[in-house]
């Protein structure tokens, strides 16, 4: 994508105003008392905390140390370590639910950004090297994750990737029309986990590429104009994580329609206007991180900053 410097202007805002929201509402990213509860909400105490992790980590690997969206970020990644006890919490985890894979893909943010725990990653190792944990039954796209996170945590494989790689929606190539809510959110993570994060480029394969050189323009439009806004976050930094797609790949408005979405904190709904108050941080922490993440990668892709 190439960017006016009016765009990147832009990009940097939106990205700049994400991240404080977030700061402004670290708390509710913290750990509850029912962390390490049988009956524990995953979704609503460990996701926001290992995305939050997640994406301060790719920020932090595409600004420089000067930048004070470096700055920031790097704040927000101590704290989210700090929530986990310095790591320890991972370990108690993982003795309660020793194969439960979310701990490790959690853990796995935190040390792609240097935060590790010797402890834990020895437990899990012995752990990962059981039929079971081999074995565990996940959808192909999540099954590709675990084999990333299992990296970062000190695992190494050989082999599967490539079948898992095949068996997912995107590499698959399958007919364009079928593109919908949960395809979409399927082929970002494909890549996401290919790119790590947007650490690593040119590791999309070749047929992928041009599948998406063809048909990612459509869809980013499509979600544009529906105000999915959560999904065309994760397409953008798609968009900017792939090598080789044609400088019309995103939308000339994309980011100015993505700007006036977000509210004055910076927040942005995951889809249309605010939503449910009642439901607020639920329904604006995913998005709002997507649009950091995929501003950072736009801006990092060589937009003038």
């Amino acid at each position: 994508m190439r960017t006016t410097q009016t765009q990147a202007t832009e990009i940097r805002r939106v990205a700049r105003a994400a991240l404080a929201w977030a700061t402004a509402h670290r708390a509710d990213f913290a750990l509850g008392e029912d962390a390490l509860a049988a009956d524990g909400q995953v979704n609503s105490s460990w996701k926001p905390l290992g995305e939050l992790a997640q994406v301060c980590a790719s920020v932090t690997r595409l600004t420089p140390p000067t930048d004070p969206l470096h700055t920031r970020a790097a704040d927000l990644l101590a704290f989210a370590w700090r929530q986990t006890g310095d790591g320890e919490l991972f370990l108690r985890l993982q003795r309660l639910e020793p194969f439960a894979t979310y701990p490790l893909e959690v853990y796995a943010a935190l040390a792609a950004a240097g935060f590790r725990h010797p402890g834990y990653e020895a437990a899990t190792a012995t752990v990962a090297r059981t039929r079971g944990w081999q074995l565990t039954e996940q959808e192909p796209t999540r099954r590709l994750g675990v084999l990333k996170a299992e990296e970062h945590g000190g695992i190494h494989r050989d082999g599967p990737e490539e079948r898992l790689l095949r068996r997912t929606w995107l590499g698959g190539l399958p007919e364009p029309w079928t593109f919908e809510r949960s395809s979409g959110y399927a082929l970002t993570h494909v890549v996401f986990h290919l790119t790590d994060w947007g650490r690593a480029t040119g590791t999309v394969p070749a047929d992928l590429t041009a599948y998406l050189a063809d048909w990612l323009p459509p869809w980013l439009d499509t979600c544009l104009d529906a105000r999915m806004w959560d999904l065309c976050c994760e397409l953008l930094a798609v968009a900017a994580s792939v090598p080789g797609l044609p400088d019309d790949a995103v939308p000339p408005d994309a980011w100015e329609r993505i700007a006036a979405a977000q509210d004055a904190s910076g927040a942005l709904p995951e889809e249309g206007d605010a939503g449910d108050p009642g439901r607020y941080f639920a329904h604006h922490y995913h998005s709002t991180l997507m649009a950091a993440f995929a501003a950072a990668l736009t801006a990092g892709q060589g937009a003038p900053v």
